[in-house]
Parts: structure tokens; sequence; C-alpha cells
């Protein structure tokens, strides 16, 4: 099931889901936008990794996916590595993709993709707790 934002609300109200800084305009019907912490360019033929603003906090039962915006999807931008495991706490690094004929310029509180967070049936036997745990601002792969 994916959460509604009344639902995302009273996570956020009784802390079983947390979202820093909140923004009132990311919230949307049954997602919420995260912003880019940066300015940055996405450039033509090439991956950007774009952090975001937030800080993300999921709990044991709930995960989420990361869906490029539609308004980024008609520039050419795609995005990888959309699945966020319960527990998972910190910044969000975004793999996007510019597919496009022009760079792509994003600023800094920009909303660049939707999260939508999903409930887990059942008990998780072993929370995230990964090598990306807590991560503040980009972070480059360690494969």
């Amino acid at each position: 099931m994916v959460l509604s934002s009344s639902l995302i609300r009273a996570r956020l109200e009784n802390g079983t889901l947390g979202i820093e800084p909140f923004a009132e305009e990311s919230l949307q019907p049954s997602s919420y936008d995260l912003r880019s912490a940066e300015d940055i360019v996405i450039k033509k033929g090439e991956l950007t990794l774009v952090p975001t603003l937030e800080f993300v906090s999921l709990p044991d039962d709930l995960c989420a996916m990361l869906w490029g915006r539609s308004s980024f999807g008609r520039k050419g931008i795609t995005l990888g590595a959309g699945y966020i495991d319960p527990g998972f706490r910190g910044n969000l690094t975004l793999c996007m993709v510019n597919n496009g004929t022009e760079d792509i310029e994003v600023t800094k509180g920009m909303r660049v993709v939707q999260m939508l967070i999903h409930t887990v049936e059942g008990k998780v036997e072993s929370a995230y707790n990964g090598q990306y745990q807590d991560s503040h601002g980009v972070v480059e792969s360690k494969l």
C-alpha cells in the first residue's frame, strides 16, 4: 500500500517517519517530492549524482520507491537506484542520467524526484544497516 498525504503527515507528526527539512509544497496526494541540496548541472549524455536536501528516516515497517518527476522525464532525465530499504536513514544520492539534447540546470531546493512510501507486510528480520546508513551529501558508489 502506498501512503496517502494524510498518512505521510500523520507518520511525520507521530515520529514514525522522518523527512527533514519538511516542505509543505513537496507533499503530494500520495508521495513526497525530494529536493536538490545544491545547484548542479545534469550534462547531456552523463550520469550526475544529486544529493537530496532531505534527510529521510524510514522505520522497519516502511520502504520507499523513487520515481523521476515527469517534468524531468520530458527533458530526457532518467533515474537509477530507486529503492529505499526499511530502516534507512540519511540523505539520498540520486543517480540522474540525462538522455536529452541539452544540459539541465537544477537549483538548490528544486523538487527533482517523487518518493512513494509503501508499507511493508510482516516483520522485517533485519532492517537496513548498510554502508550508506546515515549518509550526508553525495555518496559515491562503494563497489
